[in-house]
């Protein structure tokens, strides 16, 4: 298993790469679209927010990084036929896409399964689970004409081992490890895109700030600490990696909590 505290990743590692990052206007989106485009990705910045989305993309222009592109998609009302729209767009702008990372999340209510909302947890699943997997279906004919295509699911330990009260992100986070592990298996015979989630721990993110409100947010690294983990996963150093499930803060993250 590769450190990724160790690891270092080429300067151009990315370079004339287009991916794609939903949830990009904040926390570990926008942490990741930065570092990607400062590998040398034409980064696709994708959210609900636009203006979000803007000052990602400003920020990008502002370091003089290849030229990001703004597309913006509400997931939790995305049907297919929006996902399909997203994929002609990129299509007559790119051609191909390289790599997605699925990074859009809800993280809904920290509350008993008995007293969940249910149009809640409908929301939840639908933004965390049914919109990756419209996305990916409709990007895939893209992700085949790239020549080293990823795709990259942010999950989190609650995926992995339920934990009381986590309610629809949880549960979303084990359908997430679902689909990826499912999609690794259906494309690994192919020889063609690679598919894995990544657990990235405890994170300084808005959602951490929101399930723990009392934690002290220094306690947690700030999202560009663990790029790394993101880096390695979408680009050309993790080829031939499928059907894996990481943590980018060492063993110890399998046990941790949600970023």
């Amino acid at each position: 298993m590769i450190d990724f505290q160790r690891y270092q990743p080429a300067a151009d590692l990315l370079s004339e790469r287009v991916i794609v990052v939903t949830g990009a206007g904040d926390g570990l989106g926008r942490a990741a679209a930065l570092a990607f485009a400062r590998h040398g990705a034409t980064v696709v910045l994708l959210g609900r927010t636009v203006a979000a989305l803007e000052r990602v993309y400003d920020a990008i222009s502002d370091e003089g990084l290849p030229r990001a592109a703004i597309v913006g998609v509400d997931l939790e009302r995305a049907d297919a036929a929006a996902c399909a729209h997203v994929a002609e767009t990129l299509h007559a702008e790119f051609g191909r896409v390289d790599g997605v990372l699925h990074n859009a999340a809800l993280l809904g209510a920290l509350t008993p399964i008995e007293h969940y909302d249910a149009k809640l947890w409908e929301s939840v699943l639908r933004v965390n689970v049914t919109a990756p997997f419209l996305l990916t279906q409709a990007l895939l004919p893209l992700l085949r004409e790239s020549r080293d295509p990823s795709v990259v699911f942010t999950s989190a330990s609650v995926g992995r081992r339920a934990r009381a009260f986590w309610g629809a992100y949880a549960v979303s986070c084990f359908a997430v490890e679902g689909l990826s592990a499912l999609l690794a298996d259906e494309l690994e015979n192919a020889g063609e895109v690679r598919v894995n989630t990544l657990d990235p721990g405890p994170v300084r993110t808005r959602m951490r700030a929101r399930a723990f409100p009392g934690e002290d947010p220094s306690t947690a690294p700030a999202p560009d600490e663990v790029m790394g983990a993101y880096l390695y996963l979408i680009g050309p150093d993790s080829r031939g990696v499928t059907g894996q499930a990481f943590c980018a803060q060492g063993a110890s993250a399998a046990l941790s909590a949600p970023a």
